[in-house]
This record gives C-alpha cells, sequence and structure tokens, in this order.
C-alpha cells in the first residue's frame, strides 16, 4: 500500500535516515522504535509526505507521493504529529472540524463530535483548545485524525493514519485506549504507522515492529522475532531486559537498574 523504497534523509554531516525500506500493508499496525535520535519521526515524516529525502521515493499505491496533490493526499491519509501549537483560540470542535472537512464531509459538525465521543471527550467541543491539559489537546488532535479518516476504506481502498508518540501525555488508560482505536482501524483494513517509546505498549498491541537505530532499520517483523534480548541490547544498551509470559511467547520488558557505583 505505501513503500518506502531507500529513503536517505540528510542533515548537514549527519545521515538521519540511511536507506531505509520499509512497506505498510492494510490490516496491519506497524509500530516503530528506537532510541532518541534514531530516524522514527524522520521516517514518519517522510511516509506521510511532509519532507523530501535526499534519495529514495515513497509510494502510494505504486504511484510517486509527489505526484498526488495536497488534497489527494488528505484522501490517503491522516497525521498525528508529536505536538501541536495554535497561535489562534480555536475550539475543540473547530479543530476536529479541520479533519471532517479535509475528508469531505458533508455533515463536519456532527463528524466532529462523533470523533471527539471517541476519543472520550463528548461535551468539550466549546472548550478553548489551547486551555486543554497536553493530555486532552493530544485527544483532540486523535479526533482530528479520525474525523479526516472516519472510515479505514474508501471505495474499497485501504487508508492510512500515521502517530506519532499518540500517547505522549497520556495517562495508562488513555494510553490504551488511543491504541485500541488505531488497532481497530487497522482490524478493518486500515494501515496504521505509530511511533511508541513504551516497548511494552509495542510489544502488546504491533502486528509488525520496525526497529531504526542510528538512521538504519536494524530489525523488523513479528514481535516475538523482534523484540529480542539482542535487539534491546544492541539499540538501547540494556542487556537482559526482554522477558517471555509464560505460556504465550509474548515477550516484556523490564530493565533492570544498575546499582553501585
Amino acid at each position: 500500500m505505501i513503500k518506502a523504497h531507500d529513503i536517505t534523509v540528510v542533515r548537514g554531516r549527519r545521515r538521519l535516515l540511511d536507506r531505509v525500506n520499509l512497506a505498510l500493508q492494510p490490516g496491519r499496525f506497524t509500530v516503530v522504535i528506537g532510541p532518541n535520535g534514531a530516524g522514527k519521526s524522520t521516517l514518519l515524516k517522510v511516509l506521510s509526505g511532509e519532507l523530501v529525502p535526499e534519495d529514495g521515493k515513497v509510494t502510494y499505491q505504486d504511484r510517486p507521493i509527489s505526484s498526488l496533490t495536497a488534497l489527494a493526499l488528505a484522501a490517503e491519509r491522516a497525521v498525528l504529529p508529536q505536538s501541536t501549537a495554535l497561535s489562534f483560540p480555536f475550539t475543540a470542535l473547530e479543530v476536529v472540524r479541520m479533519g471532517a472537512i479535509a475528508s469531505g464531509s458533508l455533515e463536519p459538525g456532527q463528524a466532529s463530535r462523533q470523533a471527539l465521543a471517541r476519543v472520550g471527550l463528548g461535551g468539550f467541543e466549546a472548550r478553548s483548545y489551547n486551555a486543554l491539559s497536553g493530555g486532552e489537546q493530544q485527544r483532540v488532535q486523535l479526533a482530528r485524525v479520525l474525523a479526516q479518516m472516519p472510515d479505514p476504506l474508501a471505495g474499497g481502498r485501504p487508508r492510512a493514519i500515521f502517530l506519532d508518540e499518540p500517547t505522549a501525555s497520556l495517562d495508562i488508560g488513555h494510553q490504551i485506549s488511543v491504541l485500541e482505536l488505531a488497532r481497530d482501524f487497522a482490524r478493518q483494513g486500515g494501515a496504521v504507522l505509530a511511533i511508541l517509546h513504551d516497548l511494552n505498549l509495542a510489544a502488546e498491541f504491533a502486528d509488525h515492529l520496525a526497529v531504526l537505530h542510528q538512521g538504519r532499520l536494524v530489525a523488523e517483523g513479528p514481535v516475538r522475532d523482534t523484540l529480542t534480548d539482542d535487539v534491546v541490547s544492541s539499540v538501547y544498551g540494556i542487556s537482559g531486559a526482554v522477558g517471555r509470559v509464560p505460556g504465550h511467547g509474548v515477550p516484556f520488558v523490564l530493565p533492570q537498574a544498575r546499582l553501585g557505583v
């Protein structure tokens, strides 16, 4: 569906991404993990069309992303950035309406209210976005994404959502609910790419795990095969942190503090 072909991004003398290949498939929840500075957000920006790479290309349904207009791209994917600062005093409803209008909704007000309700913010329509807490703002932005992509399929064609650290600023209950919404989108035939720092949440929700380190894709595949002690040790510098849930084989990460000097 969406493919990155040998993507390279250079800033100054540093390669933020080095010949990265990654495919997002319909019905699959892909999670990208890696330490700070690994290139995760850069990859998301390239895949979503926000950033043009120095080398390589991105295709949507075998079409180069460069051939898509902004309107056509908005019909293919929606993006939740790490953070969003607004200079104007928009209400929560007005922010979400931006997504509904981008989707071509005939009833953007109703679509926006439904999206706010899906993220647990029914009744927040008239509240000032800038007066909300960080977690509430994050959920309003997710509602905007859902209003833009109310259905994972459009005319039988799968669509995608990109989530850059969607659980930041959220308590554990809302982290789970947000990722469940993303997983449902994938299960209904859409493609999802999310960047997560919590490896246990990644293990719980990902169908496909991609591990970035120093701009390179060093491992990818099913969680059980990818989230291993060797990978965590080489990427994060922590040994002996990965265990397996008895009877299931699902990995979990429990790093141990270094004691003594």
